[in-house]
């Protein structure tokens, strides 16, 4: 099913001619007398790549751990709460697309600044750069770890010195120059469609294998007997409420995508509210099938003795395996062609804070970007113990972008006079808000809790 989704996309984009490009910094602004019918300058990109995008911009290393979060919740249990999440992220850009539409407007900062001024602008602003910074870190971390060990799987190296090609900080400078950089310098976010488009099918490759040929031939029965043990002693040992909470939070980041949104929108070819939230929605439902289908398999090849990172669960089997490691290089690919989607939301909120009346310039476009990948990099090489520190500023942020933001725009932006305050629309959009603070509240209380603890349960599903 996922294929044909995937092949139906693909044809879309192809059967659509390309339009006169637009600026990444352009803004959509219409006379407030006309409310109603406001007019946005035509994109280029079409439906399937603006789908390709937003489906990667939503799948993310979280993946590797929703097998663990199902086994502390239970399967049923885990799709009721994948189900009120993915609804609620599609609501949430519902709410962004309606604010857009109404002050003709198609970007998250001058949303903000449009609701609450200059204070508004720079909330927003500030919280996509440390959110998608941190995500960035942490998908540069797995690059960091990970491809050391692949490549000397793939060797066969069992006691490696001192190669360059083994060692962690080299590789990711390497990949972060050849790979990144390039496709962080395009002026579009559309022309990423093709590469968001492999990482899908990278991810797709992992799904296949973790459910059908590592699960069914690579575990033995042996492996699935003591892991259902394990479950029955897990359940009865310790508080299924407490394992709920600390799921929740890992399955409300799942879907985080709220920062490309508008970017997309600017330059989605023929570009209506209905047809955004139809891509929103397609990429929506293609992850939470992919999220579920992986969660679920890989949940019943271990059990409860599933690992908080999937991939290191396989890898107790056999770190030889070449399954395995084609899947694990798989991941790695995608994750790093994730990297350029999500900077672009950084650098043009940064576009929009200091340089907001400013047209399009190659250099400054090319200096952000280099700037911030430089930046993160040496975060990842020398500063191995921030991802704690981002993990308080995800819990923080992420609520912030996906819940909280959306609805308190949308309450400030929408005229009483179309909507006053106690309609029923503009009552769910403050309970939304409400909904948001209580999974910052969670996050933060169960990342407090990691640290005095020595554990890490808590993290973010990004």
């Amino acid at each position: 099913m996922l294929f044909n989704v995937l092949m139906t996309v693909l044809y879309s984009h192809r059967s659509e001619d390309p339009e006169a490009n637009l600026a990444e910094s352009q803004e959509f602004l219409s006379s407030m007398e006309d409310k109603k019918t406001t007019g946005f300058t035509d994109g280029k990109t079409s439906f399937g790549m603006s789908v390709f995008n937003l489906g990667n911009a939503i799948m993310g290393s979280g993946i590797l751990g929703l097998s663990y979060a199902m086994a502390n919740t239970g399967v049923v249990l885990f799709l009721v709460l994948l189900t009120v999440v993915a609804v609620l992220s599609s609501y949430s850009i519902h709410l962004l697309l309606k604010s857009s539409g109404i002050v003709g407007i198609r970007a998250y900062e001058q949303l903000g600044q449009r609701a609450f001024g200059t204070p508004g602008k720079m909330a927003a602003g500030i919280a996509i750069t440390l959110q998608n910074i941190g995500a960035m870190s942490s998908y540069l971390y797995i690059v960091k770890y990970e491809f050391p060990l692949v490549i000397q799987a793939f060797l066969g190296v069992d006691n490696p010195s001192s190669e360059w090609y083994l060692n962690g900080n080299y590789l990711v400078i390497m990949v972060s120059i050849s790979v990144i950089l390039p496709l962080a310098l395009m002026k579009q976010l559309g022309y990423l469609g093709y590469t968001s488009g492999f990482s899908l099918t990278c991810m797709v490759f992992f799904l296949i294998s973790v459910c059908t040929v590592i699960h069914t031939d690579s575990i033995d029965l042996h492996v699935l007997q003591v892991g259902a043990g394990a479950t029955v002693s897990m359940v009865t040992s310790q508080s299924i409420f407490f394992q709920t909470a600390y799921t929740i939070p890992i399955l409300a980041f799942a879907f985080v995508c709220h920062p490309e949104v508008l970017p997309i929108y600017t330059e989605l070819k023929n570009p209506t509210k209905q047809r955004m939230q139809h891509v929103s929605n397609i990429s929506i439902v293609v992850m939470y099938t992919m999220y579920f289908l992986a969660a679920l398999f890989g949940y019943l090849t271990f059990y409860g003795e599933v690992e908080s990172e999937l991939l290191h669960t396989y890898s107790r089997l056999d770190p030889y395996d070449t399954l395995i490691l084609c899947v694990r290089l798989a991941v790695l690919t995608a994750v790093t062609l994730t990297v350029p989607i999500v900077l672009f939301p950084v650098r043009r909120a940064i576009q929009q804070l200091f340089f907001p009346n400013k047209t399009f310039y190659w250099p400054r476009h090319i200096v952000i970007a280099v700037t911030l990948l430089t930046l993160i990099n040496m975060l990842v090489i020398f500063a191995p113990n921030i991802l704690g520190i981002f993990g308080i500023i995800g819990a923080t942020s992420a609520p912030c972008l996906i819940f909280i933001f959306p609805a308190v725009f949308y309450i400030r932006i929408v005229p009483e006079e179309e909507e006053p305050m106690r309609s029923t629309p503009k009552i769910l959009a403050a309970c939304f808000a409400g909904i948001g603070f209580l999974f910052m509240v969670m996050s933060l209380s169960f990342i407090l809790i990691d640290w005095t603890s020595g554990s890490s349960k808590a993290s973010s599903g990004h």
